[in-house]
C-alpha cells in the first residue's frame, strides 16, 4: 500500500523544492509548525514514508516530489560535504577515480575526517568514515561537482592508491 502526503507535508516539501534547498535543518522548516512538537510528528512519518533521510544530528535531506516511487540518488561527494561540513579529506580509490589515475568506479568511498568512524550505507552508496587528527588528514584540494563544493586528495597524493 502507498503511504501518501497529507496536504501539511506537502506544503513544506514544496517550498524546499522551489528553494531547491534539499538538504535542510529543523530551522529550516520550523515557520511551517506551531510547535516543535508537531514539527517532530512530520519529520518522524515522513522519514517512515521514505521523503526524508537523516544524514547527521542536525541536518536531512528530501526526497524530491519528482522521485518515482521515493527512488532517489546524489552524488556521493555532494553527500559526504553534508554529512561533514568541514575537516574532511576524500582519498582511496574514489579520490583516484576522480582525477582519472583509475578506471576501477569504487565500491567503497574512503573519507579521512575528525569526528566520525563508521561504515555509513545511503542510497545504496558505502562510505567508510576514517577518524584521523586534523594533522594526519591530507591537505585537500576544494573542487566543484554540478554546483556544490567538496574535499578531495590531491592528485598527487591520490598516486598513492593506484
Amino acid at each position: 500500500m502507498k503511504k501518501g502526503l497529507s496536504e501539511k507535508e506537502l506544503a513544506f516539501i514544496s517550498k524546499l523544492e522551489l528553494k531547491n534547498q534539499y538538504f535542510f535543518t529543523r530551522n529550516d522548516i520550523q515557520s511551517n509548525f506551531t510547535s516543535i512538537n508537531e514539527m517532530n510528528v512530520y519529520i518522524h512519518r515522513l522519514k517512515n514514508k521514505g521523503r526524508i533521510l537523516k544524514l547527521n544530528k542536525a541536518k536531512y535531506f528530501l526526497i524530491p516530489i519528482k522521485a518515482i516511487n521515493a527512488k532517489w540518488s546524489e552524488h556521493p561527494f555532494i553527500l559526504i560535504d553534508e554529512i561533514l561540513n568541514k575537516d574532511y579529506c576524500i582519498v582511496g580509490k574514489a579520490a583516484a577515480k576522480y582525477w582519472n589515475l583509475i578506471d576501477q568506479i569504487p565500491f567503497t568511498y574512503e573519507v579521512y575526517n575528525t569526528k566520525r568512524h563508521e561504515i555509513f550505507t545511503i542510497f545504496h552508496i558505502k562510505i567508510n568514515f576514517k577518524k584521523r587528527r586534523k594533522q594526519h588528514i591530507p591537505k585537500g584540494v576544494k573542487k566543484t561537482i554540478q554546483g556544490h563544493s567538496f574535499m578531495i586528495a590531491s592528485k598527487e597524493e591520490s598516486k598513492q592508491w593506484i
